[in-house]
């Protein structure tokens, strides 16, 4: 708006110099009087082609500058037209003045924005049906083997023992997937309050001893007491899910340390719990999108896991105003999670 009536502005002004201009032009050379004694026999018609003249700039003045919004407007709309057509790697070039490069910036970013999401949900549901399409082809297959009989003993506990691995890790996903999409939409926090949040990262270690004594994993976890002011609910997950990852790819015989430390930044006062485990290193390609859906570095899907767990500790926080790192070398993997602590 601000534009346009500058624009106006502009075209006035001239209008009015050139009208005053000719005007000074007259009386200075003495063909009309300040007393308004016309001198001369063509003042009226001098009159008549001062006031077409000034029309006429205006005209003009209008027409060339206000051709510029309009071929701005023009582009924009082109290239809205083809965004609703999918074509979402539509750009606008970012030049001209300044109004029609922040629009085209502004625009740029939308289909940018278009063009990952479109891309994410198709990377999504492809991902999807390859890791819920795998279990159920096994399941399927070893309930036929089931079926047939004349399995031994140690046959029949054999399969059974996929079906039902193939069977939690198809629930596992369906869970995950259900909090992913519940975090994902969730834009406020509504369960807050104030709880300890060292004792919670216990349990957490607790809750997976199981699976560590399994693999010989030495947990450490030598921290003071902190309290926090957040959702304990969905922390619990981020814990969950970041210790289940550092007991996974931790080596026979590895170590998992846990730690918490605060720090002052400048939005105040933040707690970094930091989770780090043994093992080999996450490569370097894969650490700027780990934290995708279903993103896994071992694209034959042999591992473990179906690559939704960071997905989800990088929603949650994010909702509570955090930020999640990584870091990976030869010696160690270290996840530090920043949280305000809220107070």
């Amino acid at each position: 708006m601000l534009f346009f009536s500058l624009l106006a502005f502009i075209v006035f002004a001239l209008t009015m110099f050139l009208t005053a201009g000719i005007m000074f032009f007259l009386f200075n050379s003495g063909i009309l009087s300040p007393q308004g004694n016309f001198v001369g026999s063509g003042v009226k018609v001098l009159l008549v082609v001062i006031a077409i003249a000034s029309i006429g700039l205006g005209v003009v003045v209008s027409f060339l500058i206000g051709h510029i919004p309009a071929r701005m407007a023009g582009r924009l709309i082109r290239g809205l037209n083809q965004l609703a057509e999918g074509k979402f790697d539509t750009r606008l070039p970012e030049r001209g003045m300044s109004i029609g490069r922040d629009v085209s910036e502004s625009f740029n970013k939308l289909a940018c924005q278009l063009e990952q999401s479109v891309q994410s949900g198709s990377d999504f549901i492809n991902n999807f049906s390859h890791e819920f399409k795998t279990p159920i082809v096994s399941i399927l297959g070893f309930a036929k083997l089931l079926k047939r009989g004349n399995l031994t003993e140690e046959q029949r506990m054999e399969y059974l023992d996929v079906i039902e691995e193939e069977s939690g890790r198809l629930s596992a996903m369906a869970t995950n997937v259900l909090n992913l999409t519940k975090v994902e939409h969730q834009e406020i926090l509504s369960d807050t309050k104030e709880y300890n949040l060292s004792e919670q990262l216990r349990r957490c270690i607790l809750m997976l001893q199981g699976r560590m004594e399994k693999k010989h994993v030495t947990p450490s976890a030598a921290f003071m007491e902190y309290d926090i002011v957040a959702s304990e609910d969905l922390l619990s997950q981020v814990w969950t899910n970041l210790l289940d990852n550092a007991v996974k790819f931790s080596p026979e015989g590895g170590e998992v340390e846990v730690g918490i430390r605060p720090e002052k930044r400048d939005g105040g006062d933040v707690l970094v719990v930091e989770i780090k485990n043994s093992g080999a290193p996450i490569p370097e390609k894969d650490l700027p999108f780990i934290m995708n859906k279903f993103y896994q570095g071992d694209t034959s899907h042999a591992s473990e896991g179906n690559g939704i767990g960071l997905a989800i500790v990088s929603c949650i926080v994010a909702l509570h105003g955090g930020s999640v790192a990584v870091t990976s070398d030869e010696s160690a993997t270290t996840f530090s999670v920043t949280l305000p602590r809220g107070h």
